[in-house]
């Protein structure tokens, strides 16, 4: 065989090789305990099933691939809950297989809160078991009549006792907070609230009518500045501006009146 064939069916093997490997759909997630449904077609040759081969992480699987629908069973690769998973199903050419519950591998938000806790400084603690998967926990503070997003937590993702801590800014009076978390069914899962009192002074604001700053001060202190969270908007309830410090530059705001959420009170100003 001269050198021109053999190059020719290097290429040829390489090429099959390469679109091989294209045909395999990769699933990754975590464990959570279930099982994995795959709808199996006839190969495109109408002989045979379409899946030729099953990888979790990396092993293949003993699952019964010849059917129109198969299971892969996680349990015999020694996994725990919330163990990190990934999963290769390699089909022929010209077909494609479907997994049924791909859900099964996402998330869920099962914490339970084994102790919860905060100090009048704004620290913040939590405890939970139950974890089956690495969820963000949000940091909820009520303040303006409703929960307000204060920061976040990487959740550890383990079924043991897992401890979270965070410090929020708090605001003069009662503070409530609680921590959220929504997985993959777009349901939030919300713990219960705990309160404190802080020793944050009373805060109030001026001016009323402004072509520049508003400016919070201890209340009655007009002098004694303090940094506050607030919210602005505008006359159609549209945020303008938001942030943390002891005031707040609207110069850049159209005329007109607007809403200001500060410390944990409502009030109103007018641009001018």
């Amino acid at each position: 065989m001269n050198r021109a064939l053999l190059y020719f069916f290097f290429l040829l093997i390489s090429a099959n090789f390469i679109k091989a490997q294209n045909n395999v759909i990769v699933l990754e997630g975590n464990y959570q305990g279930k099982v994995l449904y795959v709808q199996n077609p006839f190969s495109s040759g109408g002989v045979g099933f379409c899946v030729s081969e099953v990888k979790v992480n990396g092993n293949i699987t003993t699952d019964e691939l010849t059917s129109s629908a198969f299971e892969i069973d996680l349990k015999p690769h020694n996994l725990k809950i919330g163990d990190k998973v990934t999963i290769q199903i390699f089909h022929k050419e010209g077909c494609k297989p479907k997994v049924l519950n791909p859900e099964v591998l996402k998330p869920k938000s099962t914490y339970e809160i084994i102790a919860m806790s905060a100090d009048k400084d704004g620290t913040y603690k939590w405890s939970t078991k139950s974890e089956t998967g690495k969820l963000t926990f949000i940091i909820e503070q009520f303040r303006w009549n409703k929960w307000v997003k204060v920061g976040e937590v990487e959740g550890v993702g383990t079924p043991t006792s897992n401890d979270y801590s965070f410090k929020i800014a708090p605001h003069s009076g009662k503070n409530q907070l609680r921590v959220r978390q929504t997985d993959y069914s777009g349901q939030p899962r919300l713990s219960k609230a705990v309160d404190f009192i802080s020793d944050v002074p009373e805060t109030d604001y001026t001016p009323l009518k402004t072509s520049k700053d508003i400016n919070f001060f201890v209340k009655g202190k007009v002098d004694k500045a303090v940094e506050t969270m607030y919210e602005i908007y505008d006359q159609y309830g549209n945020i303008v501006k938001k942030g943390f410090g002891n005031k707040v530059d609207v110069s850049n705001l159209p005329k007109g009146g607007y809403f200001l959420n500060y410390d944990n009170k409502m009030g109103e100003f007018v641009k001018k």
